[in-house]
């Protein structure tokens, strides 16, 4: 039972968040979410394959989850994940693979990307302890379910704004 709805995942199920740079519409998202779902269809670990599911939110943030109580992934077929992800970065224009960067919603409820030194502090976009802010850094479905989106003072953003 390979790919399933993330809704059918439990919340214990471990996730992976990837973040583009920038949003992902058109074309470009109907490219990537078939690759990943082709991708998911067949993933395995040791041969055995892995119950999955993903999860597309704001044309900027894919979420990759498995149930790790029929089968956990192992560190190769984790890195066929991140190879995927890295073959498409070119085609869709964008990157999904590493960090270094901050995620918000700004005053108007758009989603902005910066890199981690480049937070607004001051000016229209500032972030405050307020702010909404996507935690790339969850790693179950539950999370991701429940607190993806939180306030900057409720994830590590709270420490750029304290330094």
């Amino acid at each position: 039972m390979p790919s399933v709805s993330f809704a059918q995942l439990p919340d214990d199920a471990r996730v992976w968040v990837f973040a583009a740079d920038r949003a992902i519409t058109g074309s470009s998202a109907e490219r990537l979410l078939g690759v990943v779902d082709k991708f998911l269809g067949g993933w395995a670990a040791h041969g055995a394959p892995l119950t999955c599911a993903r999860d597309w939110r704001d044309d900027q943030f894919l979420a990759i989850g498995v149930d790790q109580r029929t089968e956990g992934a192992s560190g190769c077929s984790i890195d066929g994940l991140f190879r995927t992800l890295q073959g498409l970065e070119r085609e869709i224009g964008s990157s999904m693979v590493g960090g270094g960067r901050v995620h918000f919603r700004d005053s108007s409820g758009s989603v902005r990307t910066v890199a981690r030194g480049d937070v607004p502090l001051s000016g229209p976009h500032a972030l405050t302890p307020r702010t909404p802010v996507f935690d790339t850094t969850i790693s179950t479905a539950g999370d991701w379910r429940s607190r993806f989106e939180t306030v900057a003072e409720e994830s590590w953003v709270g420490e750029l704004l304290r330094n």
